[in-house]
């Protein structure tokens, strides 16, 4: 009988012990942010150069700048609302200032169990007003977590 009852409590104590290591949560490390990339080229070399300054924010939203007077950026890294089927930005070059307006659908996308679901998009269309841009060229219209540029802005 005693053997019984050593048996049955090296049966919980094992079962508590796996339960405890199975349950412990593991960290994140893979990428959840979805932002639509955009390299800045300069129109008369055709090359990936920084502007002297780049300003970006979303309309009315001047307070809440992503980029504010920001020196040696070669590629914007631009949010998009998820919850919404368009998003509008002011971008400034140097001191020419820009509208861009983005069409878009979004789609859940479940990146693993540990760091849950993120938005992708997928750019339908998009139009800029031509004060600094010259030109905006879609290169990939998937916005996803990868590290894969979007659109190409041509200044």
């Amino acid at each position: 009988m005693r053997s019984f009852k050593t048996k049955i409590l090296v049966v919980i104590v094992t079962a508590s012990l796996l339960k405890i290591v199975s349950c412990t949560p593991e960290s994140c490390l893979e990428e959840t942010d979805t932002y639509l990339i955009a390299p800045l080229y300069q129109s008369s070399q055709e090359k990936n150069v920084a502007p002297a300054s780049l300003t970006l924010y979303g309309l009315n939203m001047e307070d809440d700048k992503i980029y504010d007077k920001t020196i040696s950026i070669k590629s914007a890294l631009i949010p998009l609302n998820s919850s919404a089927e368009s998003c509008v930005f002011v971008i400034g070059i140097n001191s020419a200032t820009d509208t861009l307006i983005f069409w878009y659908t979004t789609f859940p996308h479940l990146i693993s169990k540990e760091c849950g679901y993120t938005f992708y998009h997928a750019l339908d269309s998009l139009t800029n007003t031509g004060n600094a841009i010259d030109t905006v060229i879609i290169r990939n219209r998937y916005i996803t977590t990868s590290d894969e540029e979007n659109i190409r802005i041509y200044y």
